[in-house]
């Protein structure tokens, strides 16, 4: 037992010793099928304070020698798997985090001169009687240690992507840190899991990658590994039901990371915090501040200042994630920035549509802050003018919600205003303040049509009125309300009981001016 040798498992037991702690230990049945096989490298990447760390500590408890780990996990969701007793506690586990390595050493030449000096004095120290060729060569060393005892090796590599955010320009570092990482693991008979977590997939040169051997799960498909990734629906109403929290709030906060087989993951850090601290609240500030959000949209990239303002709105946007080099720095358009963002758990992605967007509240109020601080004052105008707006709504005061309609419409004017898509983009940055309040549903199915825009007020908030938008272009704003009605739109909210406002709102081209009309029912 060493420090990165088979190291004590104290870590995961603190991560056992928590107030909250979330079961995620059937990943272990799927590193036991990958293990000796082609599948036995597998990277993991995911924003900050997702349980990366906790995991990779869990997989040294697991497999390392050195941490006889029988009771703990016996009693957890892998203890019921049929590969549980087969591998536990068998291999030599190898585990680093990078960061510690890159924080003591200034360059990458002297972080490899530690890394390897560090796993040679462990593995001297274990095994001090096999016959070394050369003790001073750590691939050697491990291939000696392997031929002798016939025990593989299992690495752990945890924040393995520090480089590349650390060294941002120093494309010679990363391509030298790179092939050690290569040369160390690839096709090395003494390798059976190599297990790496980071932020960003593995770095891309072209259209391939100097370590080619991984599969990678990323949040733009994690694949297999999606229920992972944060914690799912069932948990998090499990955690509500346990700390009295209410769930449908707890979702509007943090819920909205969406993946191929499982549509709602949550993120987990913020859900801990929320629990334990009675309070929902904004937590996405202590593990990524805002100014790194700020810098990255304000970058001049065609369409990217569009882009934000529509995932703003509520919109999702359409981009291309295969072009992104898996850096902070090498950016050719929008969709890489975009998809950086994905990686930073800024954004949502939909990978079957291949869209973007904002997931939840707590990260739309760091998106309005960084563009709060960007210097795009017409956009903040129009949000902070919002609630001013939302109150007009309220009062029935057509005439003073068409003006701020209408002011929305100039603040926001970068955006192309030629339909009813981009008509419903200045309704939705115009009523910002109702996600405070309502949730938003954009066409709304019903029995006759789609209801274009519904504000539905949360359990917490059931004084304020629903609110049916119907949206017209270049027609009247008469015809949008016999719309809601003969269309029969009220139907669809037949599970509300109160008072509803119809909103009808047109845009005359001609007169370039908004109309809006606004009327009340109870049901």
């Amino acid at each position: 037992m060493g420090i990165y040798l088979n190291p004590k498992k104290s870590a995961f037991q603190k991560g056992l010793n928590s107030q909250i702690y979330v079961d995620k230990s059937e990943l272990i049945a799927y590193t036991n099928k990958v293990l000796e096989s082609e599948q036995q490298y597998v990277c993991v990447s995911r924003p900050r304070r997702f349980g990366k760390s906790m995991a990779a500590n869990m997989l040294a408890a697991y497999y390392g020698r050195g941490a006889d780990s029988k009771e703990e996990f016996k009693k957890l969701k892998i203890g019921k798997d049929d590969s549980f007793s087969v591998h536990l506690n068998q291999y030599n586990v190898i585990f680093l985090n990078m960061q510690d390595f890159l924080s003591e050493n200034h360059d990458v030449g002297s972080m490899r001169h530690s890394i390897e000096k560090n796993i040679l004095w462990d593995l001297l120290e274990a095994y001090p009687d096999i016959r070394y060729y050369d003790s001073e060569n750590l691939i050697r060393t491990l291939s000696d240690i392997y031929n002798a005892v016939d025990i593989p090796f299992i690495f752990i590599i945890d924040e393995w992507d520090c480089i590349f955010r650390e060294k941002k320009e120093d494309k010679e570092e990363q391509k030298i840190y790179l092939d050690f990482l290569r040369n160390l693991l690839k096709d090395k008979q003494y390798v059976a899991l190599a297990y790496m977590t980071g932020i960003l997939p593995i770095k891309k040169y072209g259209t391939h990658s100097a370590l080619n051997m991984f599969d990678e799960f990323s949040m733009t498909n994690p694949k297999q590994l999606a229920e992972f990734v944060g914690f799912t629906e069932s948990e998090v109403k499990e955690l509500c039901c346990q700390y009295g929290m209410d769930f449908e709030e707890t979702k509007r906060w943090y819920d909205g990371y969406r993946f191929e087989n499982l549509e709602h993951v949550y993120s987990p850090r913020s859900v801990v915090s929320a629990m334990l601290s009675r309070s929902f609240d904004s937590y996405w500030n202590q593990t990524e501040t805002f100014e790194a959000l700020r810098d990255y949209i304000a970058l001049n990239y065609a369409g990217l200042k569009d882009t934000v303002i529509e995932l703003l709105a509520g919109s999702s946007k359409k981009i291309n994630t295969s072009k992104f080099t898996n850096d902070m720095t090498t950016f050719k358009s929008a969709d890489d920035v975009l998809t950086l963002l994905i990686h930073l758990g800024y954004l949502g992605y939909d990978y079957t549509a291949q869209e973007v967007f904002i997931p939840n509240s707590e990260v739309a109020s760091e998106f309005y802050n960084a563009v709060e601080d960007t210097g795009w004052e017409t956009v903040v105008r129009a949000l902070q003018q919002s609630d001013r707006l939302l109150k007009n709504a309220w009062n029935k005061n057509a005439e003073a919600v068409a003006k701020g309609i209408e002011e929305a419409h100039f603040e926001t004017s970068i955006l192309k205003y030629n339909d009813e898509n981009s008509l419903a983009c200045v309704i939705s940055l115009a009523f910002y303040s109702a996600r405070a309040y309502y949730t938003e549903i954009r066409e709304l199915p019903s029995g006759q049509g789609f209801a274009d825009i519904v504000y539905l007020p949360r359990k917490k908030h059931q004084d304020k009125p629903a609110m049916i938008v119907e949206l017209k272009w270049d027609k009247s704003a008469e015809g949008a309300i016999e719309q809601i009605k003969t269309k029969k739109y009220v139907k669809a909210l037949e599970e509300y009981k109160g008072n509803l406002l119809l909103i009808g709102v047109n845009y005359s081209k001609d007169r370039k001016e908004h109309q809006c009309i606004i009327e009340e029912i109870s049901v």
